[in-house]
């Protein structure tokens, strides 16, 4: 295989702890030609300087999946703004710096402008700083891609980073009449297997498909923004896959300590994607039984003592109804 360039970028906001193991990670692995951009999204605590100081080798990284190596370091490093082009130099990482939290969407569209507007790369990979990944990922991604002309995405194993052989997901099957999205049946399978999506935090996508079916959706803000990635991507005739030997640990966050945000943005952007992938005929017989559900899941929260959460799904509804989208604050 030859190795054509791919960019990774990494969305980072108030969490460098996480970014520099995953930067760590990174440039452990085997594939010869990558480029990695960091988007911090308007941090509010010491993420651009501790970045700055992980390129010049001053602090050291620990993780249970690789060892630290000293001697890539120092790793060059451009600055940016996050409305800037600039001359590429081969800087080892480019980190763009947002002047605000513009969420997951945009904020890592502005890596991707960035990319289409400066670098001369076949591949954008999409990577939650929050993962660590296996030395070979990237290599098993790019093989397949250029192997299978009609599949635009592709996606990673994702493996509980708490419990390091434990299968989260292997992509998703979505119903685009309830917003309901179901994980990939059979997934013990070593075969990569078409999907409906692969999730945003492991996701390599060929650069002329970015292209033809533009950008993420910025509405979705958080959450859901990979899914209708990937469905219109299908509408415009190319395949998405997961691939199952490109293996990727991500930091899962239990049900049970999930934010606001997540009752929040969920439920709103899930009525967004049925609204976006659905006919006037199924949203006449699906926006009914949705606004149902959601009522009684919000009774359902109420009575088990969660009335903020109950709350949040009514405000969720209501501003998915009124085209009321971007970022909202909670609380």
């Amino acid at each position: 295989m030859n190795y054509p360039k791919v960019a990774i970028i990494i969305l980072n906001w108030n969490g460098w702890q996480d970014t520099l193991e995953c930067l760590e990670s990174l440039y452990g692995i085997s594939y010869p030609n990558f480029q990695v951009i960091v988007v911090d999204n308007g941090s509010e605590d010491e993420s651009v300087e501790n970045i700055r100081q992980y390129c010049l080798g001053n602090i050291r990284i620990t993780s249970d999946f690789f060892l630290y190596n000293p001697n890539n370091k120092p790793i060059e490093l451009l600055e940016l703004e996050s409305n800037q082009n600039s001359e590429y130099n081969n800087e080892s990482l480019i980190l763009i710096k947002n002047v605000k939290n513009d969420g997951f969407a945009e904020g890592n569209n502005i890596g991707i402008n960035f990319v289409l507007n400066n670098l001369d790369t076949e591949y954008i990979f999409l990577l939650n700083n929050d993962t660590v990944v296996d030395t070979n990922f990237l290599n098993e991604l790019v093989e397949f891609a250029q192997n299978h002309e009609k599949i635009g995405i592709m996606g990673a194993k994702i493996y509980y980073y708490s419990e390091p052989k434990k299968l989260d997901n292997r992509g998703f099957i979505v119903n685009t009449c309830s917003g309901k999205i179901k994980h990939l049946p059979n997934s013990n399978s070593e075969d990569p297997v078409s999907v409906d999506y692969v999730a945003g935090c492991g996701l390599l996508i060929k650069r002329r498909v970015v292209e033809d079916i533009g950008l993420l959706d910025a509405r979705y803000f958080l959450y859901y923004e990979d899914v209708d990635w990937c469905l219109r991507a299908k509408k415009k005739g190319y395949e998405v896959f997961n691939v199952p030997d490109a293996k990727i640990w991500h930091k899962i966050q239990p049900l049970k300590n999930r934010p606001l945000s997540s009752f929040y943005y969920g439920n709103r952007n899930s009525l967004l994607l049925m609204k976006k992938n659905s006919n006037l005929m199924r949203i006449l017989f699906c926006y009914p039984r949705f606004i149902i559900t959601k009522s009684l899941f919000s009774i359902y929260l109420t009575l088990n003592g969660k009335s903020k959460e109950s709350i949040t799904v009514i405000k969720a509804v209501y501003d998915s109804i009124i085209g009321n989208y971007g970022f909202k604050k909670l609380y």
